[in-house]
């Protein structure tokens, strides 16, 4: 088979990085860009949901791989677990502290590269784009994993975790962009077998990367995210050497 590598492919032309959803998958997310920034194959674009929301965030809002990863390995439960009554099990404001500290860009607007996630509208049951305002505040909201954390309000109106509707967090990407797509393939435990969402999507413009079995993470084994992270950094020097053939890379 010929054809371009997935290194090559990414240096023709500028891309959009999109980032799906995976329960506490930041660290596989963070392993994967971090090979990025190595090889300067940086995007124009960015969008996400939940865990990919976040990283995506995070880098847009002027995070490197490297200050986020060494957060992400010093993070530890009590530094975002605050239970409180309510709509879900977690207030958020531990989380939302985290952020502002972590963030260069205040809004969405300031970010050194465009930036779009995911969330769930919980009065009309649909996918929102957020892609404006309160850079922390969105992040937050992408992630707000439903009976985790309570819902974020964004613009009066309460949200929930993107990857509810969206896992993937496609809902941002436009007709013809060209895309590199991060797809955590690891199933969540609530998610069936054969669900859909787990199905690698495919459309013309769009290259997808999925890494087989990752280290599973969870807010009681924080401790195996250095693992997932880099178990996804060798398997993505992997597969920026392979072929992109029809469009989805399987390492």
């Amino acid at each position: 088979m010929s054809g371009p590598s997935l290194r090559e492919w990414l240096r023709e032309e500028p891309f959009t990085l999109s980032l799906s959803a995976g329960f506490f998958g930041f660290f596989a997310h963070c392993g994967m860009l971090s090979v990025l920034e190595d090889e300067g194959l940086l995007p124009r674009r960015l969008c996400g949901a939940s865990a990919g929301g976040l990283v995506a965030g995070a880098w847009a809002g002027g995070v490197s791989s490297e200050v986020f990863r060494d957060r992400l390995f010093s993070l530890q439960r009590r530094d975002f677990w605050d239970p409180s009554p309510g709509f879900g099990l977690l207030r958020g404001r531990l989380f939302d502290r985290l952020l502002r500290e972590m963030l260069v860009a205040q809004r969405f607007e300031d970010c050194r590269a465009e930036l779009a996630v995911s969330v769930f509208d919980v009065w009309t049951r649909t996918t929102r784009v957020v892609n404006d305002g309160d850079l922390a505040n969105g992040i937050r909201a992408t992630c707000a994993l439903p009976f985790l954390f309570q819902p974020v309000w964004l613009r009066g109106r309460p949200v929930l975790d993107g990857g509810v509707l969206d896992r993937p967090g496609h809902a941002p990407l436009r007709v013809g962009e060209r895309v590199f797509f991060h797809h955590l393939a690891s199933r969540s435990p609530w998610r069936r077998r054969n669900s859909p969402v787990m199905q690698i999507p495919r459309f013309n413009g769009m290259v997808t990367m999925a890494v087989g079995e990752v280290e599973r993470v969870s807010p009681f084994k924080l401790e195996n995210g250095r693992k997932a992270y880099e178990q996804v950094r060798v398997a993505t020097r992997e597969g920026l050497d392979r072929l992109v053939g029809d469009g989805a890379i399987l390492v």
